[in-house]
């Protein structure tokens, strides 16, 4: 029978003290801030870029509720855009062309003599003036007669949406969009750096780990990178339309006038890309979880109707308050609970010396 060694003799290279666990935590966080820093740098010369690309999503959102919101005042005024010679299907065209009404009053006189020409409401036909000459001088009786209320004509103009009003983010002080610059110079920087960042925490997770198992960083890693990335690019991909055009769907009902700043769409932009990044984790998370003993492939089958309502529940406080955004990151996460058992059931798992020993024994 072989003689069974220590613990001491077999895991010697593995054990920390918590003074040294602490040293470890340092010099990993300091690493992970370094190459954050490096980042932000980097993420100052893409700044403005980045900022107009944070904006698309609201900017698309505000076009599509400004084209909707003008489609219905069109139709509830279709008679009288009729009958001013318009094409009975004017709301149709006008969306289709992305173009939004707006009605102006003006004086014709003031008209008249801005172009050179005479009023038609004092002479029977205007008069054009020749270039160079000056536009004759009002009568006398057009002089004493102020502009009145009834002399004012309706007219509709035509914009494209992309140059109305209401259709960007604003800021309410000077300091605000400053404030945007250093925080998309710092999600730059975030993003660059999220390898290196990563990598520091998977280091610290491995210097407390026995020798046979530090391998698992070089698996976990690109993996729990990966799931991060997908779980970003779930929001700019797939969620962010429909929660805009949900919250924007009650303006439209309250008939409140939506006005976003930039500060707080940014916000939002950090906020909700992280939380489903964080919980797209949940499939490492499960093989961890399996791989020290605290549950079974067997306990996940059996324990799949509490976990569904679990990570919806936990999907209301990872996302803003509305259930668009809820039930679009739970549904995913659904997903990744299966893809996680099917993890913990098919991942290789590397034989302990130890157990080597215990079956040898």
């Amino acid at each position: 029978m072989p003689r069974r060694k220590t613990d001491e003799d077999l895991f010697k290279d593995s054990t920390m003290t918590f003074g040294e666990h602490l040293e470890e935590l340092r010099v990993c966080l300091w690493r992970a801030i370094l190459g954050i820093a490096i980042g932000f740098l980097f993420g100052i010369f893409a700044a403005e870029t980045v900022v107009g690309w944070i904006q698309r999503p609201l900017e698309d959102a505000l076009k599509t509720y400004r084209t909707a919101e003008a489609k219905e005042k069109i139709q509830k005024q279709i008679d009288q855009f009729v009958a001013a010679g318009y094409p009975a299907d004017i709301a149709e065209e006008a969306t289709d062309a992305k173009l939004l009404p707006k009605k102006y009053r003006f004086y014709p006189r003031e008209l008249a003599r801005v172009i050179g020409t005479t009023s038609a409401a004092h002479d029977s036909k205007s008069v054009p003036i020749s270039p160079g000459e000056e536009a004759p001088s009002a009568a006398p009786e057009e002089k004493k007669n102020p502009f009145t209320a009834e002399e004012l004509v309706e007219i509709t103009l035509w914009q494209p949406v992309e140059e109305a009003e209401g259709v960007k983010a604003t800021s309410l002080s000077m300091h605000e969009a400053f404030s945007v610059w250093v925080k998309a110079a710092l999600l730059v920087g975030l993003v660059l750096s999220s390898p290196w960042v990563f990598y520091q925490i998977w280091s610290f997770v491995a210097a407390g780990l026995y020798s046979h198992e530090k391998q698992y960083v070089h698996i976990f890693l690109p993996i729990s990178l990966g799931l991060f990335v997908a779980g970003a690019a779930t929001v700019f991909l797939f969620v962010f339309a429909p929660v805009l055009e949900f919250l924007f769907m009650f303006n439209s009902m309250l008939k409140i006038d939506p006005d976003p700043r930039i500060e707080y769409w940014l916000s939002f932009v950090l906020i909700l890309p992280l939380g489903f990044g964080i919980s797209f984790q949940l499939p490492l998370v499960m093989l961890f979880l399996e791989r020290i003993g605290i549950f079974t492939v067997q306990t996940y089958l059996s324990s799949w109707r509490m976990a569904v309502l679990v990570i919806f529940v936990l999907s209301m406080f990872l996302t803003p308050a509305d259930p668009t955004s809820m039930i679009l990151m739970a549904v995913p996460l659904c997903v990744l609970y299966f893809g996680g058992i099917l993890m913990c059931k098919f991942m290789p798992r590397n034989r302990s010396p130890y157990d080597d020993l215990e079956e040898a024994g």
